[in-house]
């Protein structure tokens, strides 16, 4: 018996272990701990067969059909017994791969949500997710965990962002001192909202530290050399070129050669020399399938058609989110127009300027009423057939224009013939849709900005959104210059006076 069980025993041991091999070197993991995890157990099961071939062996010359059905039984039964543990294995499997998709899907959800915020780098979390794990791979990271901690980060680097605001991410000049300080705040803000959540990896080291320098002048801890996390240092190269190659506010995107030069010359101050020298090399190979990751990710994001949004699983909260961080940007840009206009009519010029930058309008239109009488008249006119419309009058009630104004309602998409009467014959191009947003005091109409585009239905409710807000500002900049005006005019009288 002893040899039986002496070779069952290698036999399983080499079996076993040589498939624990391969899967170790598929995996890049122990196969010592795959052995133990999922082989171990399954040496009972070569031992129950060995001992039904010795039974079988001794009682060969009494081997009959009452022998067959004491040991078929006890096989299938073993058989039975290895194949239930072999699909709760499987299952346990499968619902562990279950939550590492539902895991990595939400932490893509997340970012994409981050990603949608920022106006200017839609794509950009995707494309340095590849950059950077592609680049770890062939900088020699083999471990599972780790390369997974490299993967996450890239998605969730800029998680801190959520605390900076729009003004200061979308600001299309140069930062001032204390702007600057507030974004450097994202790196440790984004390592302090991820490290609540319990990741199996090393996620928030990288996040944390992705804008230390290779020479210790860094943020947001100083740290230097190898003492930065090897994620963090990939992490801050291929961020820094992917920021390089794109668009942004305060410059155009730069060329690949005059990004590798950049790199280049922080190599050895800024950046490990090694990862920018790798990066370098292996970007032929990797930036094919950065770019596609990318685009991909770009689908997600405003700029496809209305059906198309309703394919796209997960589309439109992000593009209401984008939508938020773009009404959030035009709000500061608009006030602050407003704020440096010396006149209510430099403040309807920047009006128009933004209405015809945001929306489909070609020609936009701002009537004030007369005083003492029901007409509307158009004092400012900016666009195609401007001219035409300066001086043109409507009455309170009437038309277009003019029922806004009544009612104190914004109309939408309106025939714009119902405003122009015989006067719509003169435009070389003839509207086709008017969006009119009445200006409101506390109990009063203080003018109606009204908006023509040359398409029907030209105008979406997120256009007419946005010519609302636009206008709101426009009220209160009116309102100060009326206030102004009148002050003005009793500081006069009282010259007069005296």
């Amino acid at each position: 018996m002893l040899p039986l069980f002496a070779l069952s025993t290698a036999y399983f041991i080499i079996n076993s272990g040589l498939v624990a091999v391969g899967m170790g070197l598929e995996r890049r993991v122990s196969a010592l701990v795959l052995w133990r995890s999922n082989f171990l157990w399954l040496g009972l099961n070569y031992l129950g067969g060995a001992s039904f071939a010795a039974l079988i062996v001794v009682y060969r010359q009494q081997f009959d059909l009452a022998m067959i059905a004491v040991v078929v039984p006890l096989i299938v039964i073993t058989y039975l017994t290895f194949r239930t543990s072999v699909d709760r294995l499987e299952d346990a499997n499968r619902h562990v791969s279950q939550l590492n998709e539902l895991y990595l899907s939400t932490i893509e959800t997340l970012a994409m949500a981050v990603d949608a915020k920022d106006q200017i780098t839609h794509g950009h979390i995707r494309r340095v997710q590849v950059y950077a794990t592609e680049l770890g791979r062939r900088m020699g990271v083999t471990d599972h965990s780790q390369l997974r901690a490299i993967e996450a980060a890239a998605l969730l680097h800029d998680m801190g962002k959520l605390a900076i605001p729009e003004t200061i991410l979308n600001k299309p000049g140069k930062l001032s001192d204390a702007e600057y300080d507030r974004i450097k705040e994202h790196a440790s803000i984004g390592a302090d909202l991820l490290s609540v959540i319990r990741f199996p990896y090393p996620v928030v080291p990288i996040v944390r530290h992705h804008h230390e320098f290779w020479n210790g002048k860094g943020y947001p801890s100083g740290i230097s050399g190898t003492d930065i996390p090897l994620g963090a240092r990939i992490l801050s190269v291929v961020d820094c070129f992917d920021a390089l190659t794109s668009d942004r506010p305060y410059r155009p995107r730069l060329s690949r050669d005059e990004a590798f030069a950049i790199l280049r010359e922080r190599r050895g101050s800024m950046y490990d020399p090694l990862v920018v020298d790798r990066f370098v090399g292996a970007f032929d190979d990797i930036h094919p399938l950065a770019v596609a990751a990318g685009e991909q990710a770009r689908s997600l994001i405003p700029g496809v058609q209305a059906d198309q949004w309703a394919v796209a699983a997960g589309a439109l909260p992000l593009r209401q989110i984008r939508a938020s961080a773009e009404d959030s940007a035009l709000s500061f840009e608009v006030r602050r127009a407003l704020l440096g206009a010396s006149s209510p009519q430099e403040a309807f010029l920047h009006v128009a300027r933004y209405i015809r930058q945001q929306t489909p309008a070609t020609l936009c239109a701002l009537f004030r009423p007369e005083p003492g009488s029901d007409l509307l008249t158009c004092v400012q006119a900016s666009g195609e057939g401007a001219e035409l419309l300066l001086g043109f009058s409507i009455r309170t009630g009437e038309r277009i224009t003019g029922w806004a104004a009544a009612h104190r309602q914004t109309i939408c998409n309106s025939d714009p013939t119902l405003d122009f009467g015989n006067i719509v014959k003169s435009f070389r191009c003839q509207p086709k849709s008017t969006l009119a947003a009445p200006i409101l005091d506390t109990d009063s109409t203080l003018g109606v900005v009204t908006a023509y585009a040359l398409t029907q239905e030209a105008f979406s409710n997120d256009h007419r959104h946005t010519i609302d807000e636009i206008v709101v500002h426009l009220g209160r900049s009116l309102r100060e210059s009326e206030k102004e005006e009148k002050r003005l005019l009793a500081v006069e009288n009282k010259k007069d006076l005296a």
